[in-house]
């Protein structure tokens, strides 16, 4: 049985501070939206450079200038984008909610999604031998539209989630991280980009008769 779309089923709550300047992104039915960069820190003292879109009814009142403190809350979108000859999945931060004053008794960088898997998660180890499983995950919207997340799981969570099947629904937590990885071109020109997923703390497998939970905490 599919659920149907509420706005639970995707939240998420990012603090920290602007990290590029606001650039119009495209209108729809008259309502214009920005697009930037947000600069969330971990406890290892990492930055994760994240990709928010903003509507312009929501910049009122708020300072979005450079190194400018923000929390934002709302949805991890996604999108299909011609890039490079192909259509490319990229994700943004869909802002429901902005301020310039940050809760400190709440976690900077959360997310929860209420979701089906759309394709057999991919189980390995890293060269150090830990565990890593990926997951894309589909998150209902309304008009029947879906966002496309990829998620990775770690630990005991990986082992879990390789034997997840397509179509099983699947409950969320974890924080939304950036990587850079290396472009090669057939030209042997490398260029440097950057890649965005949930990573996964806690996941829950939805089952008509129990609902079973692990957590890897990191």
């Amino acid at each position: 049985m599919m659920v149907e779309y509420t706005t639970d089923n995707n939240k998420v709550l990012v603090a920290g501070t602007i990290d590029s300047p606001l650039s119009f992104s495209h209108q729809i039915y008259g309502e214009g939206f920005y697009t930037c960069f947000i600069a969330v820190p971990r406890l290892s003292e990492y930055i994760d450079h994240l990709p928010v879109t903003i509507s312009e009814r929501l910049i009122k009142d708020i300072d979005l200038g450079i190194n400018k403190p923000i929390q934002i809350e709302g949805q991890l979108r996604s999108y299909n984008k011609f890039i490079d000859g192909a259509n490319r999945l990229v994700l943004t931060i869909f802002a429901r909610e902005i301020t310039n004053e940050i809760s400190q008794d709440k976690n900077p960088n959360q997310i929860y999604l209420n979701g089906y898997v759309c394709k057999p998660p991919v189980y390995r180890t890293t060269p150090f031998n830990r565990e890593i499983a990926d997951l894309l995950i589909a998150v209902n919207r309304p008009y029947n539209k879906s966002d496309y997340i990829p998620n990775i799981a770690w630990g005991r969570n990986a082992r879990f989630a390789q034997n997840i099947a397509v179509g099983d629904q699947i409950k969320i937590w974890g924080r939304i991280q950036s990587r850079k990885y290396q472009k090669k071109y057939a030209t042997g020109e490398v260029e440097e980009k950057s890649a965005y997923e949930v990573s996964i703390s806690k996941m829950e497998l939805v089952d008509d008769k129990t609902d079973e939970i692990l957590d890897e905490k990191q």
